[in-house]
């Protein structure tokens, strides 16, 4: 990953824990023959935990990108175009 500041890091971290405890849930749900409905419901929020974390860490490789082109690290921008479309 791109060079990231300390606090987005920790923000997408948090994003991407919040999504593994909702995941744990939805895989209890499923071994205890929960509702399908709920189950459903909370499968959707995980993958939309996931969505927002990827274009969270994609959000910041464009700003690094855009900032300093330069920069050993940054990703080339048809690289962020896929990257991006991977999500959509």
């Amino acid at each position: 990953m791109t060079t990231v500041d300390t606090d987005t890091q920790r923000k997408i971290a948090n994003r991407l824990k919040r999504a593994q405890g909702q995941l744990g849930a939805v895989i209890a749900a499923v071994e205890s023959g929960g509702d399908c409905r709920a189950v459903v419901t909370q499968l959707a929020a995980v993958t939309s935990a996931l969505d927002k974390a990827g274009f969270q860490i994609i959000a910041s490789a464009m700003k690094t990108c855009l900032e300093d082109p330069a920069q050993d690290d940054a990703v080339p921008l048809p690289d962020l175009e896929k990257l991006f479309l991977t999500l959509a």
